[in-house]
């Protein structure tokens, strides 16, 4: 009897260590899943605020170049070699003069939903959706014609893990300041 006891005593600790380990590693994953919970949102908001970021960057860089060419001589061109498109859809408007960067499926506004903001030549505007939000970056040429491939087209290029390459060119004919844009590779 007595060595039943303490073979029982033997026994009992012996699962209770492994109901404590359980237990500890439950609550361990359990404290994991509330912190990632909390977490994850905030890295996916940051993600979002970086890619419109880079997006103005780049869209910076493509005034830029357009700026250039309009300031030289006819025939003048600029190449954009590396314009990455990781999300979003850029527009290439030749009836409207404008080029347009739509990045959609943002958690959070990038700025004040319906406010246009102008960062230099670039016209920010967050917009509201029913569950996700989105952001266009526009640049607008009163006194420049831009063209695509040399027509008054609208020219959409979706993301892509391959990088844009344009070739932006003064194609000035009298007294209209035409700019063409070409791709050239990419996407």
């Amino acid at each position: 009897m007595i060595v039943r006891l303490v073979n029982m005593k033997r026994i009992n600790k012996k699962g209770q260590i492994w109901v404590e380990t359980v237990l500890y590693t439950l609550i361990g994953l359990t404290l994991i899943g509330i912190v990632l919970a909390i977490v994850t949102p905030k890295i996916n908001e940051s993600r979002d605020r970086i890619v419109v970021e880079q997006s103005i960057e780049s869209l910076k860089i493509f005034d830029e170049k357009i700026k250039e060419v309009s300031e030289n001589a006819v025939g003048n061109t600029r190449v954009i070699s590396q314009f990455e498109l990781g999300r979003g859809e850029l527009y290439i408007d030749g009836d409207k003069d404008m080029i347009v960067l739509v990045i959609k499926d943002l958690r959070k506004p990038f700025s004040q939903p319906g406010s246009e903001i102008n960062l230099g030549s670039i016209k920010i505007e967050s917009q509201e959706e029913q569950k996700l939000n989105s952001v266009n970056l526009t640049l607008e040429y009163a006194n420049i014609n831009i063209q695509y491939d040399k027509e008054e087209v609208l020219r959409k290029f979706t993301s892509s893990k391959i990088p844009y390459s344009f070739i932006v060119k003064n194609a000035n004919s009298g007294s209209v300041l035409i700019v063409d844009i070409v791709e050239t590779s990419g996407g």
